[in-house]
């Protein structure tokens, strides 16, 4: 979003904004400005309320940092320079953190009827300015029902590798995840959690088993599969501490088209790697497979209509990355980095609570509760 100079009648309307805006905030968000260390002296800005406006201007209104303090200055918020900016950006990255922590929250989400909660979880990648590759990593759970957040974690690379592991799991849950979740530890993460899994089959990563013991030939069982026409068949998993979850391989053929576009995003991978696509994943690329651990109540169909809902979650980032901005990250330096992160997810995850509470909005277009309602945090953390 361009961010344009402030006039006498926007910098009003701002400040009306800005009273409903505060409806949406945590419990105790000014108080916790001073115990993060966000908000430590009030040199230039005299309070948490006057710091968030300003933060927001650059986070959600995509200001530059030189820009927003032309801005605060016209608005009466504070005298501060674009550097002075930066160090009290960097030193909200908790205060940010927090933020965004309780405005997600862990109030009850609904379920789908008759099954437990069913949850997609991904991550995405951010990259610094002038970087070559990947330098943080947004790992993210979305309940399906609803399109909400549920789970957020900020990793850097060394640290973020995709697995069930990170996600806090609750009995019942179906926990979606495409190939990369496809593992035999993260199938016990979730198992012991006693949820159900449903993953893109990964052959490499999540090897499957047959009552006798004996590792399934996948393209040998899938064949003859005709398109429209999905098969299962029984498929364990053999967990690494010891143990078998039993569960289900479904294979669905892909139409031509499907097929064609499948083998084409192979080859462009090998040839980024500067590999060469092996004649089985060619073949592979006939069909699409998934496994999953929900019992045979669940039918086919349904566990197939299951995973094409994981879809969303790639929409949630597409809108993350495109509305807020979150695609490109335009500082160097590690802890302002992790605050402007801290920063756009606290973001989305406001403009989510509102858009639920537009809902059932008022005629005047706002609440007239005096305070907010307390939201109880869920022990995410940063590494």
């Amino acid at each position: 979003m361009l961010c344009f100079m402030s006039r006498p009648h926007s910098i009003t309307q701002e400040f009306e904004n800005w009273i409903i805006l505060q409806k949406f905030l945590p419990l105790g968000w000014k108080e916790e400005a001073r115990k993060s260390g966000a908000l430590q002296r009030a040199r230039g800005i005299s309070s948490a309320e006057d710091l968030l406006r300003i933060l927001l201007m650059h986070l959600a209104n995509g200001c530059s940092l030189v820009e927003t303090a032309v801005r605060a200055r016209e608005a009466g918020l504070g005298q501060v320079s674009s550097v002075a900016l930066f160090k009290r950006l960097r030193a909200a990255e908790y205060w940010l953190r927090w933020l965004a922590q309780k405005t997600r929250g862990d109030y009850p989400l609904p379920a789908l009827e008759g099954q437990g909660r069913l949850r997609a979880v991904d991550a995405t990648n951010v990259s610094e300015s002038g970087s070559t590759g990947t330098d943080w990593r947004i790992h993210y759970s979305v309940n399906l029902a609803n399109l909400e957040c549920d789970f957020f974690e900020l990793t850097d690379i060394r640290r973020g590798g995709e697995t069930f592991r990170r996600v806090p799991v609750h009995p019942q849950d179906i926990m979606l995840g495409d190939r990369v979740y496809a593992s035999p530890p993260g199938v016990a993460h979730v198992i012991d959690a006693h949820a159900d899994v449903v993953v893109r089959l990964n052959r490499q990563s999540l090897p499957l088993f047959d009552a006798n013991g004996e590792r399934l030939n996948i393209l040998r069982t899938v064949r003859g599969t005709r398109v429209g026409l999905p098969r299962e068949w029984d498929a364990r998993v053999h967990l690494p501490k010891g143990g078998i979850v039993r569960g289900r391989l479904i294979a669905i053929q892909r139409s031509a088209q499907a097929v064609r576009a499948e083998r084409r995003r192979l080859k462009r991978r090998a040839q980024r790697r500067q590999e060469k696509v092996s004649e089985e994943s060619l073949k592979a690329a006939r069909y699409f497979m998934i496994w999953t651990s929900l019992s045979r109540s669940v039918p086919t169909a349904t566990v197939l209509e299951f995973y094409r809902l994981r879809w969303q979650i790639e929409l949630v980032f597409k809108r993350m990355k495109s509305i807020m901005g979150l695609g490109h990250l335009p500082k160097t330096d590690p802890g302002s980095s992790r605050a402007w992160l801290q920063g756009k997810l606290f973001v989305g995850l406001l403009v989510e609570r509102m858009i639920d509470a537009a809902k059932s909005f008022s005629p005047w277009g706002y609440s007239v509760e005096q305070t907010p309602q307390p939201l109880a945090g869920n022990g995410i953390h940063v590494s």
